[in-house]
Parts: C-alpha cells; structure tokens; sequence
C-alpha cells in the first residue's frame, strides 16, 4: 500500500514540474505578443525598435536568464 502512494506521490511531482515548464513558456509567449501588438500603436519610426525589443525567443530568455543568475551566484 506505501508503495502505491510513494508511486502516485512521483507522478504527481513528474506531472508537476513538466506543467510548470511548459507554463513558463506559454506566459513568456504571451507576454512577448501582448507587447508586439503593443509596438502596432506606435508610430513607424518607434515600430522596429519596439518589435526588436521584443522578439527574443524563450529559448534565449531562458539562456540569458541562467546566465545571470550564475553571475549572481559567484
């Protein structure tokens, strides 16, 4: 019966961890097209700039993101 809960304990946690990177992603995401279709409101000189400001990938984020906070570390 112990082995049972312990095993349902480890899925939950599995399925909990794998949510929650995927939810990482996804807000990212939205948060960088919410911004983009903000950058649409803005007059043509500001647009490039805005959209650039704005189009890094959550794949970079993350990069970027571990990399500070290694630097911070030591």
């Amino acid at each position: 019966m112990c082995e049972k809960k312990q095993t349902k304990l480890y899925i939950t946690i599995i399925f909990g961890l794998f949510v929650t990177a995927c939810s990482n992603r996804d807000i990212y995401e939205n948060i960088q097209f919410n911004n983009r279709q903000d950058c649409l409101k803005l007059p043509p000189s500001q647009y490039d700039e805005c959209m650039e400001t704005f189009s890094k990938s959550y794949d970079e984020y993350e990069r970027e993101r571990k990399e500070v906070s290694k630097d911070m570390r030591n």
